[in-house]
């Protein structure tokens, strides 16, 4: 069998997302050498400040006045501040006063993370949105597509239904504009998506309103699948394209990926110099790091080849069980959405889809060894052996064999307690290498699915007992901060969480929304 190379992937990869959907260019295409300039010389010490800063004037002014300024006494800070308006991150963006309890500022918290419709700005990285929508908060100033479902979680809970609805609505026109949900609003991450839980919100508006919300969202489902599984029927065993991989036995299971060939827009400074650090090919680390960013975890031991440095990150090599679970739920939504429609046949086909699917990560991603599900990585033919939260999601959206997920339930419960289970909550994995996805840090994302996952396969007591040591958490630092933050040390619970590539930020939607949830289903702990 002839081999499609790499670098042939990539450059498909490059024609099909630059080729079929128009996309407004990022910052470092409109401003070309001065973009490369500020985030080099470290301008701003968040490499995301002059992505998301907006013209006061045309950008073709602004590079020509550059172009001409530009010299051995340039002054290239003054040069921004002048000709850009610097976004403001609050040092906090809410704090409530001392009587106040952790429910009420919560909610009271919803209005001033609320962002209404936006207006579209010439050299503005900001994806116009035509409904209201809540933002993270802190430097996260626009909507994201994961974090968006636990937020939603929480905004359930306060009965603020109509700005769930308008949420799908703006992922809906998000996938209608671009083919896709982005990481974010924002043009810099076109390239790449988030964990597909699109299906999911769905659901959870359908709660509310009733199943014409499946019929609603159809198509916008139908073309976010088309997006993950694009290139799928054109693969024989042993290839792969885009986010889409076909194994020697015919299975067809997916990864992260992204578009995109050079470092992230936000993070550039950060990627340049880690890709020189490693020693590897720059495109095949950009690719790496940047489907990492698509992961949502970013950056984890989950990815490292060494499971301690980040320059051996090997994101595209790995099959995630996540990402798998999700798209599952993708499918079996899909076939629920078309049965109600009266679509049968076509019911059945994904129906069918799904089906093969958890055939598929039965076969892959459940380690006998280790009695749990782990990711698999498609180039060495070997299951990872890293105990991560991903492994719970099977448990959260599988249906049709409750039996065996009841049996694995007492194994997998085991394994969580022994490994992940600390003082406040689950940590993200076992190691501490110092980058936020990983130990000593607790995300509440992945304390809900986590506890979700318990909670289906039975494990209802270690489910209940991680969810108080998580609230006692949150609340603990909310009475000594009055701030819920976005994630949290749970080993030495009176430390402020650390790692990554900014400070730790407040707000914060999903720490919010998970909390709500969880306090709606196990009540708020007794002090």
């Amino acid at each position: 069998m002839k081999k499609i190379s790499f670098l042939s992937f990539l450059s498909l990869s490059f024609l099909f997302s630059f080729s079929q959907i128009q996309m407004p260019p990022a910052p470092d295409k409109i401003y070309g050498d001065l973009f490369v300039e500020v985030q080099m010389q470290h301008i701003f010490p968040d490499g995301k400040t002059f992505v998301d800063c907006v013209p006061k004037r045309k950008p073709t002014d602004i590079m020509y006045d550059y172009g001409l300024q530009k010299g051995p006494n340039f002054n290239l800070k003054k040069f921004v501040e002048e000709n850009f308006e610097i976004p403001v991150t609050p040092v906090n963006n809410y704090k409530s006063d001392s009587t106040e309890n952790v429910v009420a500022h919560i909610k009271r918290l919803w209005s001033v993370l609320k962002r209404n419709p936006d207006r579209v700005v010439e050299g503005s990285s900001l994806l116009a949105l035509p409904y209201p929508y809540i933002v993270p908060g802190g430097r996260f100033r626009e909507i994201y597509y994961w974090d968006s479902y636990f937020t939603m979680l929480g905004l359930k809970e306060s009965g603020e239904i109509e700005m769930i609805d308008n949420m799908v609505k703006n992922f809906a026109y998000l996938i209608e504009t671009y083919g896709h949900i982005p990481n974010g609003s924002r043009t810099y991450y076109l390239g790449r998506s988030q964990p597909p839980f699109f299906a999911a919100m769905v659901a959870l508006l359908a709660s509310v309103k009733g199943d014409s919300i499946y019929q609603e969202f159809l198509p916008a489902m139908e073309k976010e699948y088309q997006f993950w599984m694009d290139g799928s029927e054109k693969l024989k065993p042993g290839e792969a394209y885009r986010r889409v991989v076909k194994l020697k036995d015919g299975s067809i299971l997916n990864r992260y990926w992204d578009d995109s060939m050079v470092p992230r827009q936000e993070s550039w400074r950060e990627d340049v110099l880690t890709a020189e650090k490693s020693g590897r090919n720059k495109i095949e680390m950009y690719k790496h790091l940047r489907a990492g960013a698509e992961s949502g975890i970013d950056f984890s031991s989950r990815w490292f080849a060494d499971k301690k440095n980040l320059v051996t990150i090997q994101t595209t090599d790995i099959l995630a069980v996540d990402l798998n679970a999700l798209l599952y739920n993708l499918e079996v939504t899909i076939s629920k959405a078309k049965t109600i429609n009266g679509s049968d046949s076509s019911a059945k086909e994904y129906r069918q889809k799904a089906l093969l699917r958890s055939t598929g990560m039965d076969k892959y991603f459940w380690n006998k060894q280790l009695s749990f599900f782990t990711d698999y990585n498609f180039k060495t033919q070997k299951r990872n052996n890293n105990i991560t939260p991903a492994g719970m999601y099977p448990f959260c959206f599988i249906n049709e064999k409750p039996d065996y997920m009841s049996f694995l339930g007492t194994k997998v419960a085991a394994v969580l307690r022994q490994k992940l289970l600390k003082p406040g909550g689950f940590a993200t994995t076992e190691f501490a290498t110092g980058e936020q996805w990983d130990a000593p840090n607790g995300w509440a994302p992945l304390e809900w699915m986590m506890i979700w996952g318990l909670d289906r396969c039975g494990q209802k007591e270690l489910a209940a007992e991680a969810a108080n040591r998580w609230m006692k958490l949150n609340i603990k630092a909310y009475k000594q901060s009055k701030k819920l933050m976005e994630k949290y040390d749970v080993v030495s619970t009176d430390k402020e969480a650390g790692g990554g590539e900014y400070p730790g930020q407040d707000g914060f939607g999903w720490t919010n929304g998970v909390l709500l949830k969880l306090a709606s289903v196990y009540g708020l702990p007794k002090e």
